[in-house]
Order: C-alpha cells, then structure tokens, then sequence
C-alpha cells in the first residue's frame, strides 16, 4: 500500500539524517535560496506559503466547510472527519517535531542542520524543523477539504478541479517552504511522506463514516 511505502521511506529518510546523511545537502540548499532570493520575490512567496499554514488558514476553512456540510447533510459525521484529521495532526506531526529537536535554517547557533540538536538555545519553537508540518497540511488538509467539498456539491467535483486541489497546494508549500529556508529540504520532503500517509488514512476515515467516493457521473454519449 502507497502508505507503507511512504512510511518506510520516511523512516529511512529519518535514520540517514540522524546517522549525518544529507545534511550537506541541506546545507548547500538553504545557504544557496539565502543568495537568490530577490525582495519581490520573497513576498510573493510568503502568501503562497500561507496555502499550508494549518491553525490560520486550513483549520478555520475546514471548520466553515465542516459547518456547512453538517447542516446540509443533517449528521454528525462531517464534524467527526474534521475531528479526525485534527486529532491525527496533534498526535503525530506536533510530538514528532518535539521529539526531532531539529533547528530551522535560519538558527544562529551551532550544528544547525542535525538531529536532536544538544544547543541549550535550541528549544521550542527554534527547533520544530522537522518534519515541515507546512507540507504534511496541504496533503492531509487538502484531502480532507476536497471530501467536503464534495459533500455540498451535487455531483464530485471536476476531475481537474479535484487534481488542482490536491496536487498544486502541496506542491506550492513544498517549494516555498524550502526556498523561503523556513525548513531544509529534507524537512519538506519528511513533510511530504507523512502527509501521503496522513490523507491515506484519513480517506479511508472518510470511507468508514460513508462519505461517497469521487466517482462522477459519465457523460451521456452522442448518438
């Protein structure tokens, strides 16, 4: 299944950097996007990198989509999805960063780019790198937006509405998050792998409390 894999790689992914793998890779690309990265363009890349902030975008639109979907479909279960996916995200993605210990980029002090980093400075928020929470969002969020989504509509949404929903914004968040240097490379791609896993499972959550599948109605033939 597409979700062991993504969690045998990142596991794998996990065990090299903690083992010194990569981390010159990391480096080179967070100090390379620091010298290339115009004004203009740094802001324009700051609001597209909003698409995977989770507790200022995602969660209050969710929470509108979920409201709208109860009152329409008269059940709890749409509450019960979001409620999933938010307790999912607190139980996994949060711990994980804490556990990691991994400074951002930007951290001024020693050994930045490893590890279960033993600076005294890097606590709290200075040292939440990895996994990019940003990316596993626009996977896991987007999932769960395109199954309420889907809950208004009469029909399930457009294939190329539904693969722009679920394929642009992670990709987006993907790139800006690395090249605003707001996470190293291999965060984004930590970041990745466990929102393939998170949407996964929360698709199949979605399944169990009976939401419809995406499936559309086919056009009638021409005669």
């Amino acid at each position: 299944m597409p979700e062991i894999v993504s969690l045998l790689l990142f596991i794998v992914l996990t065990i090299a950097l903690a083992n010194g793998h990569l981390l010159s890779l990391d480096l080179r690309v967070a100090d390379w996007v620091d010298t290339h990265r115009p004004a203009p363009f740094y802001w324009t890349l700051r609001v597209f990198n909003y698409l995977g902030q989770g507790g200022q975008v995602l969660t209050p639109v969710a929470i509108v989509l979920t409201a709208f979907a109860t009152w329409r479909l008269r059940s709890v279960r749409p509450v019960l999805l979001f409620g999933s996916a938010y307790v999912l995200f607190y139980l996994t993605i949060g711990p994980l960063k804490i556990w990691f210990d991994r400074a951002a980029p930007h951290f001024k002090g020693a050994n930045r780019e490893i590890l279960f980093n033993p600076d005294p400075l890097a606590t709290g928020s200075l040292s939440m790198s990895y996994p990019s929470g940003h990316v596993a969002n626009a996977l896991a969020w987007y999932g769960v937006i395109a199954v309420l989504i889907n809950a208004l509509l009469a029909q399930p949404m457009p294939d190329r509405a539904y693969l722009a929903l679920r394929i642009l914004p992670p990709a987006i968040v993907f790139v800006t998050t690395t090249y605003l240097a707001f996470h190293w490379i291999t965060d984004s791609v930590a970041g990745l792998l466990l929102g393939l896993v998170l949407t996964r499972i929360l698709a199949r959550v979605a399944v169990l409390l009976g939401f419809r599948p995406r499936i559309r109605t086919a056009a009638p033939v021409s005669p």
